[in-house]
């Protein structure tokens, strides 16, 4: 980091804001059909980069957000350039080096760049493995120079690890972070400062919620924009308004100690946080400028007394479930759209069950290994409303070893690919009803035990952890379920 607060280098060639300016409104400025005009916008992003905030965060579905940043970068040459942050978000699937190329071409297309400066990757399930062989094409990419710097967005702790114990180097993760939202603040930021990945945090304000207008203010009962209806989902997982409003009186009462607003204290307690590079703040470009308050926030300074003031009254708030990300892949959904799980469901399996000829009742799923036709056995068997998941290790596609040698990442591997076979066999984690692990380690019993009790721990079916002394090929981990499903 640089001496200046208002900056942040997060590689030798990426320095960017610490205040990122977010372009995900920009979808919803467009929803009538009709696009915004890109010179009047890319004007407005100008505005934004001449006062010291030139970091721009978008998407491939924010309806035109990077034409008009393309359009901003077009004006400018050199390496003081603004800076330009996309996501690639596909959906789960295959992901050859012909599919990530063309979605990583699109970007540089749109942008009318080289090279982007930060391709964050979105995935939307991890039964699904195929995201890491995205990361790994945009590795390939980065050393061609067309991706400058790799991130990933609305990760969990135990996958960043996973990415990054696979050889990626992530270097960062974005996701929401905010007085509401504390969850970032846990085992994500523990495996940031082993790993060295720095966290973007967004919903920072909670789609403007966390802001003087709202102070006092009765309970909304319509809202009309999607950042609305997502953060006022949060709010209610929070403890609800009268929680939330004790949370503004507190970040209030700091702010008149120091003629600051409440949205430089909301975004001031996110900054001070060890794993944050930078908070993502939205715009609605054109509309509601906020830079003037934005640029004040650097000469907060909080004192003990501050953060006693606010620590008490988050103390009366419910913690958000889960952790980061899950809230786009199981309940309680805290999307604008709400309930996420007809969109889950829509996405294939990576396991195609078959009948077994002869067997009536009974299925079976292949996940592809060397080792199933050589050792004649299936990833999976169901017989009647019975699921046997044979051992099951890190290995991806034919015979790749991820993450070798690390037990804890090999078992967050190994437990998605177990669920991914009893979903393809009609089944869930939930369903399970027994487990083994066997370790070639003895030593790796934590970092194994928790990547089954982050999966498990509500489940708690029975279990028999082994040390074994030693696994077939280069594995630190082997793990094998029993499952029963439900009469519907």
């Amino acid at each position: 980091m640089t001496d200046r607060p208002d900056r942040f280098v997060l590689t030798p060639e990426l320095s960017i804001s610490r205040v990122i300016t977010g372009l995900w409104q920009v979808a919803d400025m467009e929803r009538s059909g009709k696009p915004l005009d890109v010179e009047r916008a890319a004007d407005a992003l100008g505005a934004y980069a001449a006062a010291g905030f030139d970091t721009f965060d978008m998407a491939d579905h924010y309806g035109s957000a990077e034409l008009v940043a393309g359009r901003l970068l077009a004006r400018h040459e050199g390496t003081n350039r603004p800076r330009a942050f996309t996501k690639w978000c596909p959906t789960p699937g295959p992901m050859t080096a012909e599919i990530v190329r063309a979605g990583v071409e699109e970007r540089l297309v749109r942008l009318g760049v080289e090279t982007v400066d930060l391709l964050q990757l979105h995935w939307w399930s991890f039964e699904h493995p195929a995201w890491l062989d995205a990361l790994h094409v945009f590795k390939d990419l980065q050393a061609e120079g067309k991706i400058g710097a790799i991130g990933l967005t609305n990760v969990d702790a135990a996958h960043l690890a996973l990415a990054v114990a696979d050889g990626i180097p992530v270097v960062t993760d974005q996701v929401s972070f905010s007085l509401l939202d504390r969850r970032a603040a846990g085992d994500l930021s523990a495996v940031c400062a082993r790993t060295g990945t720095k966290l973007l945090a967004y919903g920072t304000l909670c789609g403007g919620f966390l802001t003087d207008r709202w102070l006092g203010k009765p309970e909304p009962e319509v809202i009309g924009d999607w950042s609305g209806m997502k953060y006022k989902r949060f709010i209610d997982a929070a403890g609800g308004w009268a929680v939330f409003q004790a949370v503004l009186e507190a970040a209030a009462a700091v702010g008149r100690r120091h003629g600051a607003s409440i949205a430089n204290v909301a975004t001031r307690w996110v900054l001070d946080h060890p794993a944050v590079a930078g908070v993502i703040v939205g715009a609605r470009i054109g509309e509601r400028e906020h830079r003037a308050d934005n640029l004040a926030l650097f000469n907060l300074v909080f004192d003990a007394e501050d953060r006693e003031r606010l620590a008490a009254a988050l103390a009366g708030t419910t913690p958000i479930p889960g952790d980061c990300g899950d809230e786009y892949r199981r309940p309680p959904y805290l999307t604008a759209s709400g309930d996420l799980s007809h969109h889950l469901d829509a996405i294939p399996s990576v396991f195609t069950a078959e009948p077994v000829a002869g067997r009536p009742g009974r299925s079976r799923v292949s996940s592809g290994s060397i080792w199933e036709p050589l050792a004649g056995y299936s990833r999976a068997v169901r017989d009647g409303d019975r699921i046997m998941v044979s051992g099951t290790t890190a290995t991806h596609g034919v015979d790749r070893i991820v993450a070798p040698g690390d037990a804890g990442a090999q078992a967050t591997y190994v437990l998605d690919k177990i669920a991914a076979s009893l979903k393809a066999l009609g089944g869930s984690m939930e369903d399970v009803v027994r487990t083994r692990v066997y370790l070639r380690r003895v030593e790796d019993w934590e970092a194994v035990s928790r990547a089954h009790g982050r999966v498990f721990g509500d489940i708690r079916p029975a279990n028999t952890l082994l040390a074994v002394g030693a696994l077939v090929g280069d594995y630190a981990v082997e793990i094998d379920a029993e499952a029963v499903v439900a009469s519907s």
